[in-house]
């Protein structure tokens, strides 16, 4: 991917990028790391220093947290036209990555560097507010995960996620277990609960939504 596409992606995806006088989009590019890299890499880790701001093109990153029993809790997703807010918050603060950030497709990402990203903040009003605006919309998702771990019962969680991926879902009982923060052997106890109420049909890295309205009240809370 030459400078121009570069250019015009970052353009295309992020809005902030759209007034930028054409000298500091033109600089700012110039000195990005572009990266393409497969599933499965570790795009940052806890306690590692932060040292780029990711803007993604293509793909999506899960950040995630690990506790001490090794299980994850998942805090969020980052996909093109968002960017990760622990990085910012880490560039802007000095401090280590306190979670992981794993790519779950082939990501292509422009890594702008420390001093890029911290002249962007200052001399540029839209990249400023894009990076301020991604605060409170991270922190509102955070605030509903708190509340779903905290107050909610795992067979509401585990509803309401299979909701959201569609009526055939491809996927593995440890991968549900990631995104909530519990652990396979109780998300296949649940999942062989749904399928008895015929709610679900369960199938090799597969289930399929055979009854959303009855799903859709144990997602609901009590």
């Amino acid at each position: 991917m030459d400078v121009q596409q570069i250019k015009t992606k970052l353009v295309e995806l992020y809005p902030a990028f759209q007034t930028m006088p054409a000298e500091l989009l033109e600089e700012t590019v110039s000195h990005a790391v572009v990266r393409t890299v497969p599933a499965g890499t570790v795009m940052f880790d806890e306690k590692n220093p932060c040292q780029a701001f990711p803007m993604l093109l293509s793909g999506s990153i899960r950040v995630t947290k690990t506790g001490a029993s090794g299980r994850e809790l998942q805090l969020y997703r980052v996909v093109p036209g968002e960017s990760c807010i622990l990085s910012s918050s880490c560039l802007l603060g000095g401090a280590p990555y306190p979670a992981r950030g794993i790519a779950e497709s082939e990501v292509t990402v422009v890594a702008l560097t420390g001093p890029i990203f911290n002249r962007l903040v200052a001399a540029h009003e839209p990249f400023r507010n894009y990076v301020f605006s991604l605060f409170s919309e991270r922190i509102a998702d955070l605030l509903q995960l708190v509340d779903a771990v905290a107050f909610q019962k795992l067979d509401q969680r585990l509803a309401a996620l299979l909701l959201g991926k569609g009526k055939v879902i491809h996927t593995t009982h440890q991968a549900l277990a990631d995104e909530l923060g519990s652990v396979r052997e109780i998300v296949s106890r649940l999942l062989k609960s749904f399928a008895e109420q015929g709610l679900v049909v369960l199938g090799r890295e597969q289930i399929e939504i055979m009854d959303p309205a009855r799903l859709r009240r144990v997602a609901a809370p009590a």
